[in-house]
């Protein structure tokens, strides 16, 4: 388990529930840049689903922290009915103001350092199908797109974690 990584002028850390609000913002952020009608409303309250993904047992999120404000995160657990050895990657999120900063692949290996501590081979992912910034960004992190079904708004990759 990490618990602080320092990068040269970045800690990478668990995200504290009092960051919630931070967190919230920056999910916001994000995704505003891949929906170009603008964030669908479906009625999720995000502040409560960080505060339960951050309360989690099973699960973790991690942060990237940069002149003290909170830049890059990612929330993973082990998925129901899937192998104990295979993690998935609910969330991932650079501030777009971030962008080609190596602040996401940063985040990426420190998750994928934790993964592999962890005794994880595969992690999963899903990314929304009109987010080519970060179909892209994955795929030269080594994720490997799977077969998608008629009118899937989600785009599902793997990527094999190598023991060492």
């Amino acid at each position: 388990m990490i618990s602080n990584r320092v990068v040269p002028g970045r800690v990478i850390r668990t995200v504290l529930p009092a960051e919630v609000a931070d967190v919230v913002a920056l999910h916001a952020r994000a995704r505003a840049t891949y929906y170009p009608g603008g964030v669908p409303q479906d009625g999720t309250d995000w502040t409560e689903a960080w505060r339960s993904a951050l309360t989690r047992p099973d699960g973790r999120v991690l942060c990237l922290v940069e002149a003290g404000r909170i830049v890059a995160l990612a929330s993973f657990r082990t998925p129901r009915d899937a192998p104990a050895d295979t993690v998935k990657l609910f969330q991932f999120h650079v501030d777009p103001d971030h962008w080609r900063a190596g602040v996401g692949t940063a985040l990426h290996a420190a998750c994928v350092e934790e993964w592999r501590a962890d005794g994880r081979r595969t992690a999963l992912l899903e990314v929304h199908v009109d987010n080519r910034r970060a179909q892209e960004f994955y795929r030269r992190q080594g994720w490997v797109p799977e077969p998608a079904g008629p009118g899937d708004h989600h785009l599902r990759m793997r990527c094999a974690l190598p023991g060492e």
